[in-house]
């Protein structure tokens, strides 16, 4: 009896995906980031399975401070597209009005969208703004030092906001950034004498992702875009002074999810014969009739994705089971299949498979997945003819009976 392979499909296959992504083009009036990351199995770390961001990074991150960023989880984006510039001065009040002063309000709590596959398949994913920063100048007099040395000012911000040491000053210009905190409301400064202008000449902000599960994700490109505005009122609010030179900022996104489904037989392991337990001595010594015949063949798989296991027979009578025949009588008898799979690897109700049936209908084997990346794990195919089945193969003259049989590790689910 041989095992076939279909390559298209499974044996030896590595499974992955690289779709080009075609983005719709904008209003010119929209400033526009693009965010990537990709998800690949890493054999040296089979239980980390997350997204790596794979967008360029700028700015205060990789600028300034890059093993603080690391430790927060944040990501950093500069850029010269989006402005803010003050329409009059910043007056000193008698009651000071946060409004009318240096005010930062981000939309700093999470938000979900969906991405969707090149397959139709979709996925939510979330994010918040979780650092703010911007080069300012201002006119001098009154300089840099406007707000003064004891008030909160650009190094140390007033709360929620949170300060990073970050800041680099000349007379009439300022780099600086704050953490914003999850759920922050607004953090303002009032100065002590009049600004008679401010301009941030650069927008800069970190975020934070929180990407599906890939590995319940299939194999391609998933793409979807979120929309931030800006100005007075708006998701970026930097109060009623300070009026941006674009009024949004939309986030395409493109998620690689690059699976790896491989199985691997040992040479010769394709060739599977069937033998008595203890072989054939018991039945040509004894005349000892054998309970079944069986051979349990091993491989090895590796997969991070869901896939299923179908079954295809070069003979069948109508029944779920494939057949092997004899030849010359035309005898066939039912070949009974079954895989376990190692651990890690469960089906759509989250049990393991062990001896799992294997139908021609795919009953049992609709769905496999890996609770984590699973790299070349042993696993079992079992094969056996049954007892009646053994008894109707040993009445009269000696036989062989072969068939050939195709068991399929399938990716698309």
């Amino acid at each position: 009896m041989h095992m076939k392979n279909q390559s298209s499909r499974v044996m030896g296959g590595l499974f992955s995906a690289a779709v080009s992504l075609w983005l719709v083009a904008l209003p010119a009036a929209a400033a526009t980031q693009e965010i990537t990351a990709v998800f690949k199995p890493d054999p040296n770390n089979t239980l980390v399975n997350k997204f790596v961001n794979t967008t360029p990074q700028s700015g205060v991150c990789p600028g300034h401070m890059p093993a603080r960023c690391e430790a927060l989880g944040i990501f950093s984006i500069r850029t010269w597209d989006i402005n803010f510039r003050s329409n009059g001065p910043m007056p000193v009040l008698p009651v000071p009005d946060i409004r009318k002063g240096a005010m930062f309000k981000v939309p700093s709590q999470w938000r979900s969208f969906e991405v969707i596959s090149d397959k139709g398949e979709p996925a939510t994913v979330e994010m918040r703004i979780s650092g703010i920063g911007n080069r300012f100048d201002i006119p001098d007099p009154p300089s840099v030092n406007a707000w003064g040395p004891s008030a909160p000012n650009w190094t140390f911000p007033p709360a929620p906001c949170v300060h990073t040491g970050m800041y680099a000053a000349g007379s009439t210009l300022r780099l600086w950034f704050w953490i914003v905190p999850e759920g922050a409301g607004v953090c303002a400064l009032t100065a002590p004498v009049e600004i008679p202008s401010l301009y941030y000449a650069n927008f800069e902000y970190a975020y934070e992702l929180r990407t599906p599960n890939p590995l319940r994700m299939a194999t391609g490109q998933y793409t979807g875009s979120l929309s931030y505005t800006l100005g007075p009122g708006q998701d970026f609010d930097f109060g009623d002074i300070m009026i941006p030179n674009d009024n949004l900022l939309t986030f395409n996104f493109n998620l690689d999810v690059q699976h790896a489904l491989k199985v691997e037989v040992p040479p010769g392991g394709n060739r599977v014969e069937l033998l008595p337990q203890g072989g054939w001595q018991a039945w040509l010594q004894r005349n000892r009739r054998p309970e079944r015949l069986f051979r349990d063949q091993t491989f090895s798989i590796s997969s991070s994705s869901r896939f299923k296991m179908q079954l295809e027979c070069q003979y069948g009578d109508g029944s779920n089971t494939c057949l092997i025949r004899e030849p010359v009588s035309g005898d066939a008898v039912p070949l009974n299949i079954a895989v376990t799979l190692p651990a890690g690897m469960i089906d759509v109700g989250g049990q393991p498979v062990n001896r799992r049936p294997l139908l021609r209908d795919g009953t049992g084997t609709e769905l496999f997945e890996p609770a984590y990346y699973v790299d070349r794990k042993p696993a079992t195919l079992h094969f056996e003819v049954g007892r009646e089945a053994v008894e109707q193969m040993l009445t009269g003259e000696g036989k062989t009976y072969t068939g050939d049989v195709t068991v399929i590790w399938d990716s698309q689910v």
